[in-house]
């Protein structure tokens, strides 16, 4: 979902050549595939976009190949960059980063001071090394390797999987699904309360062009809409827009998850950039793509 919509913005630049693989093509957790790749492509700068990422559930589930494929990806990326000669490298973590009980909205310096949420701490793990490592090279070698720390994603392209889907893409197919079975109620996991912030794929890949185009950028920036709503306020707007009549439960003895976790995105504003797609078109635009997507047969859920 990132790296489609980072392609569609970069396209749109002049002179710009992109290189791309699949993960068939090149499996980024192999070291001396990943040198290959540099050595013949040589690129001049890098969005590091791929990662293994799920909802609380597979979190829950997975948490070693969560923490171990990602940490071997990054590393074996970060360095066959630098060892290559790139001079641009923005990686993209999470806002998972940052602690369970961090002051809300959270800025950029509450990295690292208090304990991360249980449920997704593998993750989480995996991407702090990752910024650190970024910060570090940049630190020692005087590479622009950078980063930024998206808050919960949403657009075309995404994850549509029953269980292993972050809650939006979730509960769109799940209500999508109430409405065609004519189901009389749709249950959220949880008691519905917890607050979470989304923002439209391609307005993080127009932030990430932005970042780029600075000449000193910050270590790491959080990428937001800087507007957050509860969990069950997502699900009765996702019912509007899909058209669901049917009842809204929640299930409190399903986890939560962070009680909230909106970002300060007053760094980046102060940088020039700002959001532009609101949640409700973002949704729409979202379920128009998951219906022609479902219908043709290429609904990701994987």
């Amino acid at each position: 979902m990132v790296g489609s919509a980072v392609c569609r913005r970069l396209s749109q630049i002049p002179g710009v050549r992109l290189i791309t693989r699949t993960r068939d093509e090149v499996d980024l957790e192999d070291e001396s595939a990943v040198r290959e790749l540099f050595r013949v492509e040589k690129p001049d700068a890098v969005i590091f976009a791929a990662a293994r990422v799920g909802g609380i559930e597979a979190n829950r589930r997975y948490p070693v190949e969560f923490m171990t494929e990602n940490l071997r990806a990054q590393l074996a990326t970060i360095q066959a960059a630098y060892e290559s000669g790139v001079g641009r490298f923005l990686f993209l973590g999470s806002t998972c980063i940052y602690p369970r009980m961090a002051p809300q909205p959270i800025r950029e310096e509450a990295l690292l001071s208090g304990p991360l949420e249980p449920t997704n701490e593998a993750y989480a793990l995996a991407k702090i090394c990752g910024l650190k490592l970024c910060q570090y090279y940049r630190q020692q070698y005087g590479v622009v390797f950078h980063s930024a720390m998206p808050t919960n994603l949403y657009g075309p392209g995404d994850n549509y999987h029953p269980e292993h889907s972050h809650v939006l893409p979730g509960l769109l197919r799940r209500i999508h699904e109430a409405k065609e079975s004519g189901a009389d109620h749709v249950t959220i996991w949880g008691s519905g309360t917890p607050r979470r912030e989304f923002l439209y794929v391609d307005d993080l890949a127009d932030a990430l062009v932005h970042l780029l185009e600075l000449d000193d950028p910050p270590d790491w920036v959080n990428v937001g809409s800087g507007v957050d709503l509860s969990i069950l306020e997502l699900a009765e707007l996702i019912a509007e827009i899909v058209g669901y009549r049917g009842a809204i439960r929640t299930d409190p003895s399903r986890p939560d998850g962070m009680p909230r976790k909106l970002t300060d995105i007053s760094l980046l504003r102060s940088l020039g950039w700002q959001p532009r797609i609101e949640l409700e078109e973002g949704i729409r635009r979202t379920y128009a793509d998951f219906q022609r997507s479902l219908q043709a047969g290429l609904l990701r859920s994987a």
